[in-house]
C-alpha cells in the first residue's frame, strides 16, 4: 500500500464513528499459522473431508482429533503480531467497534481486543456433544487419547467444521455490525468466501 493510500485510510478511520475489522486466515501468518490452504498448511497434509468435516468425526473421532490436537500445540506456541495488537489499540482508543473473525486461533483475544465475533469458533476450546458444556481446551484432556466429558459424552473442538452452519448468532451479531458500519478494515482474507465476505458489500449498500 503506497502512502497516499494509507493517509486516506487513516483519514477515513478517524472521520467515522462506526468502525469494524473483518479478518482472515492472512493476519495470523506473521505469527507462524499457515493459511491452511497453503503450501505447509493443514489441508496439504489432512484431506478436509477426512479430517475437518462432522461426518468425518463422527464416523472416526479418535482419527480426526489428530489433526485438532496438532493444531492445538501449533497455536498455543504462536503469539499475536502487529496486525493483532494494533486493532486492538484501535479498540481500545474507541475507534474500532469490533472484530469479526473467520479464525479459529484466539490470537485477537490474547492481543487483547474485547468485542470479538467469532464465525468459525475457537479452536482453544471444547464442545461436549452431550450436555454441551464448553470449556478451554488443554494439552490433558488429549494426551490419553480422544478426550470425553465428565458427563461421558464425546468433545469436540468447538470450531464450525464442514458440514456445519456458522452460529446464528454471530451471523446476525456480524450483520447488523455490517449495516452500521462506515469503514470495514479488512485484513488478511480475500473476502470471496460467504458470508463473511458479504460484510464490506453489506456496508457499501448502505453508504
Amino acid at each position: 500500500m503506497n502512502p497516499a493510500d494509507l493517509d486516506r485510510a487513516a483519514t477515513a478511520i478517524s472521520a467515522a464513528h462506526e468502525v469494524i475489522a473483518s479478518t482472515g486466515a492472512g493476519i495470523s501468518v506473521e505469527s507462524g499459522i499457515p493459511d491452511f490452504r497453503s503450501a505447509g498448511g493443514l489441508w496439504s497434509r489432512y484431506a478436509p473431508d477426512e479430517y475437518a468435516s462432522i461426518d468425518a468425526f463422527l464416523d472416526n473421532p479418535e482419527k480426526v482429533w489428530r489433526m485438532w490436537r496438532e493444531l492445538h500445540e501449533q497455536v498455543s506456541d504462536c503469539a499475536p503480531n502487529p496486525a493483532h495488537l494494533a486493532l486492538a489499540r484501535l479498540e481500545a482508543a474507541g475507534r474500532l467497534k469490533a472484530v469479526i473473525t473467520q479464525n479459529v486461533d484466539n490470537l485477537h483475544q490474547a492481543a487483547g481486543s474485547r468485542r470479538i465475533i467469532e464465525y468459525h469458533g475457537n479452536a482453544g476450546h471444547v464442545v461436549c456433544l452431550e450436555c454441551a458444556h464448553r470449556r478451554p481446551l488443554t494439552r490433558e484432556m488429549y494426551e490419553r487419547g480422544t478426550p470425553h466429558c465428565v458427563c461421558g459424552g464425546l468433545l469436540k473442538p468447538d470450531v464450525v467444521m464442514f458440514g456445519e452452519m456458522i452460529p446464528q448468532q454471530a451471523m446476525l451479531a456480524a450483520h447488523a455490525l455490517a449495516l452500521s458500519a462506515e469503514v470495514v478494515i479488512v485484513v488478511g482474507t480475500s473476502a470471496q468466501v460467504y458470508p463473511a465476505a458479504s460484510l464490506p458489500r453489506t456496508a457499501k449498500e448502505h453508504g
